[in-house]
């Protein structure tokens, strides 16, 4: 069924608006309205294009409102929209007057990392469900404050943790839970990619085509700088999050999930900038990260930014030991092998295309699946949320205490209840300044 689909979404996408609006249209009234969902989309370039493909896979959704602050993306996306059947949509680049409509009925972040948590307290203040990609939060405090804005105002929230709701990870993590590996002590996951350069940018004049001033939104304020827009933000501390949050954050949630953990005691991180030293990049492209959690628990993670070293022949994945053997297991299916090292168990993933670790967009069957559990927990017809916020909050934080470790070069002790760090240096990274009328309260 969403192979079908999809194959019409990519045709339909590539062909003139006008021509598809009446097919399109009819196409899009063919289940009833009684449950049908208004989305908006803020961030529709991309990953944001990627996530509008997946939520279309639900085929009861009315897209209503796009939000983006680039004029050429808006642009371009509104066309598509409208050419498949969404003709009452609104656009602009200010996600305040997107959350002020009253006939939206949910809102799906996929703007930079700093804005992540306040534009999704925002959505909650003005009633809208959210869906938010990964990391949850730009820093551990936005995530507090994220949770409990959403405890308070009782609307769905679920973080783009895609591979939560595939059908063979949650079959492996129950057969895990059911001893078929002995007791799970240890997990190991990893991640490869090849990315180049950011150059050296310089101070330059804001295009024409970009809301600068929406674009850094909460941020505090800087010049424009013409290497920043639209991905290496993500390698600059003022606005991103660096490969943990953007990358580490899938396998360690699923490392997580598979030994049933959810805070460490302890995080030590060892980092470098290894490829095109002397560029902008702030952040570490190589490192290794280990939590250590009661019981004698323990997750790493290996990270290669610009290095695509590939484990059993995976660019990125997750291998849990067990007292009785081992589970490999990734976006495409999963593998068990017994303490010789025998597979005696598999399982590939069903239903099409998963995205690679250099995939921008990152659509795919997972993210189908993601968005569709979405929406039927909005509905109220899923029997069960794949990814609650405490869900994407715990996951998440694993991966900001791993970039504070890094950045004040010391070991992290963890309350195992709360994630709270100790130590004065630690915490002087648990938050950020707002700019000035930004700052956010649940």
């Amino acid at each position: 069924m969403s192979i079908s689909r999809r194959k019409f979404l990519e045709t339909s996408a590539l062909t003139a608006a006008g021509a598809l609006a009446m097919s399109a249209s009819s196409y899009a009234r063919v289940i009833g309205a009684n449950d049908r969902v208004n989305l908006g989309f803020m961030g529709t370039n991309s990953r944001g294009w990627g996530l509008i493909d997946s939520f279309m896979m639900d085929g009861n959704i009315n897209i209503t409102h796009l939000c983006d602050v680039d004029s050429r993306v808006i642009e371009k996306t509104s066309a598509k929209i409208k050419g498949l059947g969404h003709d009452n949509l609104t656009t602009n680049s200010d996600i305040r007057k997107t959350l002020d409509s009253s006939d939206l009925d949910a809102i799906v972040i996929a703007a930079p990392d700093h804005w992540h948590a306040t534009a999704g307290v925002m959505a909650l203040q003005a009633d809208k469900h959210v869906y938010v990609e990964k990391p949850l939060s730009q820093n551990p405090h936005e995530g507090e404050i994220f949770i409990e804005a959403q405890k308070k105002y009782g609307k769905v929230v679920q973080m783009g943790n895609q591979q939560r709701s595939a059908e063979e990870t949650i079959e492996l993590v129950d057969l895990i839970r059911g001893g078929i590996i002995g007791k799970a002590y240890r997990a190991e996951t990893w991640y490869g990619n090849g990315r180049g350069t950011i150059g050296n940018g310089k101070v330059a004049d804001v295009p024409d085509w970009l809301n600068w001033e929406m674009w850094q939104g909460p941020a505090a304020r800087t010049e424009y700088r013409d290497n920043l827009v639209h991905y290496n933000w993500h390698w600059f501390w003022h606005w991103g999050t660096g490969e943990l949050c953007n990358n580490a954050c899938h396998e360690l949630d699923i490392a997580r999930w598979a030994l049933d953990v959810e805070f460490p005691t302890k995080v030590s991180v060892t980092g470098s900038r290894d490829h095109f030293e002397g560029d902008d990049w702030e952040m570490y492209d190589t490192i290794d990260a280990r939590y250590d959690y009661e019981g004698g628990k323990s997750i790493s993670w290996a990270g290669y930014s610009c290095n695509r070293i590939r484990r059993f022949n995976r660019e990125r994945g997750t291998i849990i030991m067990g007292s009785k053997g081992y589970a490999i297991v990734d976006r495409e299916g999963y593998e068990i092998y017994d303490s010789n090292g025998k597979m005696f168990n598999k399982a590939i993933v069903k239903g099409g295309q998963v995205s690679s670790s250099g995939d921008l967009m990152g659509g795919g069957v997972l993210t189908d699946n993601h968005a569709i559990n979405f929406l039927n927990v909005v509905r109220g017809t899923a029997e069960n949320q794949h990814s609650t916020i405490e869900i994407g909050h715990t996951s998440t934080m694993m991966c900001h205490i791993g970039n504070i470790a890094y950045r004040i070069g010391e070991d992290i002790e963890c309350d195992p209840n709360t994630g709270k760090v100790k130590g004065a240096k630690a915490n002087a990274l648990w938050g950020r300044d707002f700019e000035s009328g930004w700052d956010i309260k649940a």
